[in-house]
């Protein structure tokens, strides 16, 4: 799961990059907010990823310990 959204990201962020790189070559007016769009993206794309992982994580984490307090009850 978190390979996946990895590489999703880098995809994104690679293809964002191409875009910008294009544009700025063709001399659009719109390349400079492409550049500021790429910026924004670069630093809140990975954020966003890591605070998904870390909730999922933490989820995850909690259903584990759930099933383990059963599996404890259970054999009592």
């Amino acid at each position: 799961m978190k390979r996946i959204l990895a590489s999703a990201t880098i995809c994104i962020l690679v293809l964002l990059y191409l875009i910008t790189l294009i544009l700025a070559i063709a001399d659009r007016s719109q390349s400079s907010s492409w550049f500021l769009a790429s910026l924004f993206c670069t630093v809140v794309l990975p954020v966003l990823l890591w605070i998904y992982m870390h909730c999922y994580d933490l989820v995850k984490g909690k259903r584990e310990e759930d099933t383990s307090e059963k599996d404890t009850k259970d054999g009592e």
